[in-house]
């Protein structure tokens, strides 16, 4: 009888091999190259900050053979890029995608790459350390989830994929989003940044344009206009021809709220602004020279 421990080394063999066309080797810098993952047929998705050159980049699949790719677009602020590759060219292996809400602290998961082509694909096994709801990045981009695997990301292994017990692909590994160790990029961030940057080439963020910072009023202000509470954002900065700008916002004011939601941090702005469009019109509730003024604010684009 077949002990437990062979039949998982016989699974998580057999499941590698089965993911191993989805993974590819990327030739997009120095020395060595990257891993990425179909995505879709005849796209692929990889992480941006290996991705080093916008031309001449060529794709190592499962099979060794080697095709040319084009940089579709980059966006910094997930740490995502997204190559096309003619579907011709059998680049069609796509993955399949997990759930999730269904993952949990302690799941057995596995990293997997590529990158040496002569060495075929790369693994590496592990566990969900660490999972949260929605996390905003060092650079300001936004995360469905925040997944911290347990496992060995290796150099080459940004990229690639974060792999599920079904064979299932939970995100992105990617060593550039957190110095203190390997992230995961949730798949429904990738399909949201793909689709973006498919049909435009880059990920339009609204912004405001100024600078803020954390300023707490007086109890006696606070009880004579109502407010709820202390905590509130002046504006230290404001961009020339900026969307607040435009809208006649100066240094000095007071942000108590957008759209009626409170704005005691900077954080609660850029949740706010996250679930806008460019183009958007917001109401901003300020407070100049002691008293209550409303200012409509037309969102503009936020250049990378």
């Amino acid at each position: 009888m077949e002990n437990a421990l062979k039949a998982i080394s016989r699974d998580v063999s057999d499941l590698v091999e089965r993911l191993s066309p989805s993974i590819v080797a990327i030739d997009a810098r120095p020395r060595v190259r990257t891993s990425g993952v179909i995505w879709r047929p005849g796209v692929i998705v990889s992480t941006n900050h290996t991705i080093r050159r916008d031309e001449e980049i060529t794709v190592t699949l499962h099979d060794k053979r080697q095709v040319k790719a084009t940089l579709a677009g980059r966006d910094a602020r997930t740490d995502l890029a997204v190559l096309r590759v003619d579907e011709a060219e059998g680049v069609t292996a796509a993955a399949q995608f997990a759930d999730p809400t269904k993952l949990k602290v302690g799941n057995l998961v596995l990293a997997v790459g590529r990158t040496d082509p002569d060495r075929g694909v790369t693994a590496s096994l592990g566990m969900v350390g660490i999972l949260g709801a929605n996390w905003r990045t060092w650079r300001g981009g936004e995360l469905e989830y925040f997944i911290r695997p347990e496992v060995s990301i290796f150099i080459g292994f940004s990229g690639g994929a974060l792999v599920n017990a079904e064979g299932q692909v939970i995100g992105i590994n990617t060593t550039g989003l957190s110095r203190g160790g390997g992230l995961t990029i949730p798949a429904s961030t990738g399909n949201r940044i793909v689709d973006q940057l498919l049909k435009h080439g880059r990920v339009a963020r609204p912004y405001l344009g100024v600078g803020m910072q954390s300023v707490t009023l007086p109890d006696k202000l606070k009880d004579k206009l109502n407010l709820p509470t202390t905590s509130c954002l002046m504006m230290i900065s404001v961009e020339p021809d900026a969307p607040a700008d435009k809208a006649g916002i100066t240094i000095g004011d007071i942000l108590l709220s957008l759209e009626d939601a409170p704005t005691t941090e900077t954080d609660n702005v850029q949740t706010i602004l996250g679930s806008r469009k460019v183009g958007d019109l917001v109401k901003a509730t300020l407070l100049r020279g002691g008293e209550l003024i409303e200012s409509e604010i037309t969102l503009g684009e936020r250049q990378q």
